[in-house]
């Protein structure tokens, strides 16, 4: 069983910085793609960011491009994201996510829906203030 713990929401004014980190469990982080999703309230959950197995390939949310940066340490078993320029309309229980297949491509998944997922962490809650 795959655990991930999100850490480092809080409380930020707008314009500021926030660094998330998602720590695994488990003994193959390295072999799958990693996501990072968020959900306001009363909206849907949607997609922010993600980054391929060895971390040199990444994909964004148009809504987050120039702003926010995926990152990964395959030796901590931790994925980051680099949050600047924050807005209120960046407030949002953030959420990081595991790709369901090993070894898949990277174009494949981004290519994709998100649905196949298959672990994700509890959250933690960003709160940027106007």
């Amino acid at each position: 069983q795959v655990q991930l713990v999100e850490s480092g929401g809080g409380l930020v004014q707008s314009g500021g910085s926030l660094r998330l980190s998602c720590a695994a469990s488990g003994r193959t982080f390295s072999s799958y793609i990693m996501g990072w999703f968020r959900q306001a309230p009363g909206k849907e959950r949607e997609f922010v960011a993600a980054i391929s197995r060895s971390g040199g390939r990444t994909y964004y949310a148009d809504s987050v491009l120039g702003r926010f940066t995926i990152s990964r340490d395959n030796a901590k078993n931790t994925v980051y994201l680099q949050m600047n320029s924050l807005n209120p309309e960046d407030t949002a229980v953030y959420y990081c996510a595991r790709d369901g297949r090993p070894f898949r491509g990277f174009e494949t998944v981004v290519a994709g829906t998100w649905n196949g997922m298959d672990y994700w962490g509890k959250g933690t809650l960003v709160t940027v203030s106007s």
